[in-house]
């Protein structure tokens, strides 16, 4: 494929690196797993192949030899020369014919995964462009070629396993600790309480919210700890930050509470502005190394 419209932000995406974070590695991967292994599925690949990831508006590529090709997560236009195709379904594009996904109606990231993947060089075992340590392949631009992978030995699978909408309110489970102490006692209710907003600034990084700052009861900053996927720090201003899949690795911000990974794929289709609310968990707050 050739890329000929790039779009605001598109990458190549599959399930990310695992087992490098103690490299100062990042995860990576789709942010919206279940459309990506939706898409895998849709074409016959496994359900980690890579795939591309757009933002918002969609990506255009030119097909250089017959492609089977599949688009999910944010609801988008697909056209195969002009003329309307399938979202969520198996498409065929011709050997020389321009597949288009438009602007996102719903949501945020769309993925368009194609039989036989994209092949491009792994590195460190993941395909996945990292955004924060600039590994794997560059953000997508126009004139880009991209290599595919054989055909898979399967067809494709045409009943799409059905995905959630994009959330008109995105609601974020959160599990307090390893430093909600750093905050005060009635951090919990006010979390619980508060309704945020999702903030323009989000990315790939992070989700970052506007809305009730939290208050501090400890003045100072922490020593640099390690940090998860789902980790909700709190810089100075008080702000809740959630980590998505290109996070750094390691902070100094004390984390209030952390979001289970089933919820995070909600969060990368939250466009800026969506309310925001944080349902605390029942029981005791995690607790950090040495506490």
């Amino acid at each position: 494929m050739v890329v000929v419209r790039a779009g605001p932000l598109s990458t190549v995406q599959d399930l990310g690196r695992h087992g490098v974070a103690h490299l100062g590695v990042p995860r990576a991967g789709a942010l919206d797993e279940p459309a990506l292994r939706a898409a895998n599925r849709l074409v016959g690949n496994e359900p980690g192949a890579a795939a591309m990831e757009t933002t918002l508006g969609g990506i255009a590529v030119r097909a250089l030899r017959p492609l089977t090709v599949a688009v999910t997560g944010a609801p988008s236009p697909v056209r195969v020369n002009g003329r309307p195709a399938a979202w969520g379904a198996p498409v065929t594009v011709p050997a020389g014919a321009v597949l288009d996904v438009g602007a996102a109606t719903a949501g945020v990231r769309a993925y368009l995964a194609v039989a036989g993947g994209v092949a491009v060089e792994p590195v460190l075992g993941s395909r996945s462009a990292d955004l924060l340590s600039g590994l794997g392949p560059a953000p997508l631009a126009v004139g880009d070629e991209l290599p595919v992978g054989p055909r898979p030995p399967f067809g494709p699978l045409p009943e799409l396993v059905p995905l959630p909408a994009p959330p008109a309110v995105l609601a974020l489970r959160l599990r307090l600790g390893p430093r909600a102490d750093w905050f005060a006692p009635d951090v919990a209710d006010r979390l619980a309480r508060a309704t945020y907003r999702v903030a323009p600034a989000s990315n790939r990084i992070a989700l970052r919210t506007e809305g009730p700052p939290l208050v501090r009861t400890r003045v100072g900053e922490l020593p640099s700890e390690g940090m998860v996927l789902g980790a909700v720090q709190v810089p100075p201003d008080g702000l809740p930050v959630v980590f998505l899949a290109d996070h750094p690795t390691t902070g100094g911000y004390p984390v209030v509470g952390v979001v289970p990974l089933a919820d995070l794929a909600a969060a990368a289709q939250a466009r800026p502005g969506t309310p925001l609310r944080f349902a605390v968990l029942p029981g005791r707050p995690a607790r950090s190394v040495g506490q």
